[in-house]
């Protein structure tokens, strides 16, 4: 079987034996992998990573000790923790100090055409939602997992900046939840997606000269954090999304001085996602740029890089 790996830079595509799975693991085929900014960090440097990445994926289980997963539709939970320390008792494995993550720390990931995963994490998909909707959940799941952490004020007006994948998930989530969203960003033809959503756009070469009492941080930059601090109000809340592989400065007198609540969010629940990618609300279909061969993976990882690209797709061959 062909899996991706990347070392030091590069992309390769590699031959090597399909993997066994341990007792509690299913077998995995992959249909359709994202490459997300996570994937382009690691590439950069981020937890000097070397391996195989993917954590974005709709696979079809191959086998599994529970017998009716086998020949399902699947998504996955990312997180792999020990479901016995004090966080996973609370349901929140994602902070387990245990946790090996799919694709980026431990675990190799499912940019290869087949891959291991605890049946436990798996989801089965409903019929009705295809593939390259599914291979959303991951990112949509992070998306609405601000919505867990923030009780926003009815209609509260919310200034999102970055116009990539996460931040159209993020302006799409937060307006289908009633609130008055403004998506920032530099493309005129990402923002066009937000627009015929219904969301307000503004492009921006600069700054935001409007203050808002709640600022999402999703440019995946490492500018987007003082960037959303010129944006916040005195007293108002800055939510952080991106990850760097680089270490930011941050201007804590900004955060003292104007009082600002700053919150990090990462993972989200699964099953709020599906419920939302169910009901076919969301514009997914437009997010995609461009899809390739599991095996031209190194050309794929280029486009992804592209400043004009947005969802870029891994299909592996069908066996």
């Amino acid at each position: 079987m062909l899996r991706v790996h990347l070392e030091k830079g590069r992309v390769e595509v590699r031959p090597c034996p399909r993997p066994r799975p341990p007792a509690g693991f299913a077998l995995i085929r992959l249909r359709v992998g994202g490459i997300c900014n996570t994937d382009l960090e690691l590439l950069r440097g981020y937890y000097n990573f070397r391996g195989t990445p993917g954590h974005e994926f709709v696979g079809e289980v191959v086998t599994a000790q529970q017998s009716e997963l086998v020949g399902k539709r699947v998504v996955g939970e990312i997180n792999l923790s020990c479901g016995r320390c004090q966080w996973c008792r609370r349901g929140l494995g994602r902070h387990c100090p245990h946790r090996k993550v799919l694709g980026i720390a431990g675990q190799p990931g499912a940019f290869s055409e087949y891959f291991t995963l605890p049946e436990a994490n798996l989801h089965v998909l409903p019929e009705n939602i295809p593939d390259e909707e599914a291979v959303f959940t991951e990112p949509l799941a992070a998306a609405c997992e601000i919505l867990e952490q923030v009780a926003f004020p009815p209609g509260a007006e919310v200034a999102v900046l970055g116009d990539g994948k996460l931040g159209l998930l993020v302006a799409q989530v937060l307006h289908l939840h009633g609130l008055k969203v403004t998506l920032f960003g530099r493309h005129a033809h990402k923002l066009a997606i937000a627009e015929q959503a219904g969301i307000g756009i503004k492009l921006a070469s600069r700054p935001p000269q409007d203050r808002y009492e709640w600022v999402i941080e999703a440019t995946g930059s490492a500018q987007g954090l003082r960037q959303a601090l010129q944006t916040v109000q005195p007293r108002g809340t800055v939510i952080v999304k991106s990850t760097l592989h680089k270490a930011v400065p941050l201007d804590t007198a900004a955060f003292v001085v104007n009082e600002i609540t700053l919150i990090g969010s990462r993972c989200g629940r699964f099953e709020v996602a599906l419920n939302l990618l169910a009901q076919g609300r969301l514009r997914l279909r437009e997010m995609i740029t461009a899809e390739y061969p599991l095996a031209d993976a190194p050309r794929a990882f280029r486009a992804a890089a592209g400043k004009q690209a947005l969802k870029i797709l891994l299909r592996a061959a069908a066996s």
